[in-house]
């Protein structure tokens, strides 16, 4: 009976990726981890340091240091471009595909005649490009926190419609257009006034609701991701349901991954609060796997505010050490993430980065697993870990942990 815990540090990257310079020139030079300790110096990680986090960089930095009896590696992004979505279907053993990328603009016309034929009133917002303002309370736009035109955002304010009413607006979105990822969230907090001032414009051609300065995030947080493309069926958590292996999700991983067969903790976004459960979790559950997702890192990244950032691993970093202690002798945690968002680069989206792969089971030590391919490796491990069948992509590395 053991347990195998993945804690991803959203947006957590350790370098630029060789390929930026054709995939995402805008990236060339970032690194999430690098240039926080930059600007906060007095940083210290202990847990972080522990598990490798320097190993991973690649030096020692500012007060962190190399550990020589580490567990650690680093992974490529498999997915294009940089995505809390893609990065996450797979790590979970999606091998994913180059999604469609085009502006809100270019469906906003069967958007809007879909919208209408259900019975919604739509009118239409601009400034050189359009969106659309549905009900009277809901924002269609454009998402203008990750890969322009690869995403679109559904945004409310709970004071004015329900989650459930948002949903089903959504969803007639999601019906039409072949974007990655249709996100649909809101507050209650945020206020139509709000949401309205946050409107903001990119390129001329992009156009879509400022999240953090619409208030979404500060009260009564809720969100869904509805995925283009996307085969859960591949996925570990359906492929440990079919061994009635437990499977718990929590965080912003619970709200994109599919797990029908097992327990998933929705729209949490504060991390003492994610961290808690997780710690509860761990002490409940004697064998399966626990997946968490820390989203306030990737909140600092697109807010250009490493000091927040920072405070934000602070936490994450005592948390470590209180999951540590409640590991036993098979356990195994890893500490990763899905992408970078270096939040001094100079624009407010993630970034192309490798991820870095901190490890810890007891007894083992000094180990290099060196740059995986893809970070559905972590996937493939925890099915062969818990003799599960093998997800659709990745290569397991467990036999670095024996």
């Amino acid at each position: 009976m053991a347990r195998f815990i993945v804690l991803v540090i959203d947006s957590y990257g350790v370098g630029y990726m060789d390929d930026v310079l054709q995939v995402r020139p805008r990236d060339y030079g970032a690194n999430t981890c690098r240039h926080i300790l930059d600007s906060v110096p007095d940083l210290y990680l202990p847990h972080f340091e522990r598990l490798g986090l320097m190993n991973a960089l690649g030096c020692d930095y500012k007060k962190m240091k190399m550990n020589g009896d580490a567990v650690f590696g680093k992974s490529r992004l498999q997915h294009y471009g940089g995505d809390t979505f893609l990065g996450h279907q797979e790590i979970m053993g999606t091998r994913t595909q180059k999604p469609l990328m085009k502006p809100f603009s270019f469906y906003i016309d069967q958007v809007e005649a879909a919208l209408k034929a259900a019975g919604h009133s739509v009118i239409r917002r601009k400034q050189n490009a359009e969106y659309l303002w549905v009900d009277d309370c809901v924002a269609v736009a454009d998402n203008l926190e990750t890969d322009p035109g690869q995403v679109y955002n559904v945004t409310t304010s709970f004071r004015n419609i329900s989650f459930e009413k948002e949903l089903e607006i959504a969803q007639i979105v999601r019906n039409v257009v072949e974007v990655e990822r249709v996100i649909v969230f809101g507050g209650t907090k945020a206020t139509t006034e709000s949401i309205l001032a946050a409107e903001t414009e990119r390129e001329g051609k992009y156009i879509g609701i400022d999240a953090p300065k619409s208030l979404v995030y500060e009260e009564g947080y809720m969100v869904r991701h509805l995925g283009y493309g996307v085969v859960p069926e591949v996925q570990l958590p359906f492929l440990l349901g079919k061994k009635n292996i437990p499977c718990i999700l929590i965080g912003k991983v619970a709200d994109i991954v599919a797990n029908a067969s097992g327990k998933s903790f929705l729209n949490l976004v504060d991390t003492k609060t994610i961290l808690d459960v997780t710690t509860e979790q761990i002490s409940l559950c004697d064998h399966g796997f626990i997946c968490v997702n820390v989203q306030e890192t990737d909140l600092a990244g697109h807010a250009q505010n490493p000091e927040r950032y920072a405070e934000v691993l602070g936490i994450v970093d005592g948390y470590i050490g209180k999951i540590i202690r409640l590991l036993k002798e098979d356990d195994i945690l890893v500490v990763t993430a899905d992408h970078g968002n270096d939040p001094t680069i100079g624009h407010s989206q993630h970034t192309r980065e490798y991820v870095p792969l901190l490890i810890y089971k007891q007894g083992v030590r000094a180990v290099n697993i060196g740059v995986r391919k893809t970070m559905a490796d972590t996937a493939a491990t925890a099915a062969e870990f818990f003799s599960a069948e093998k997800p659709e992509a990745g290569e397991s590395y467990l036999s670095y942990l024996v």
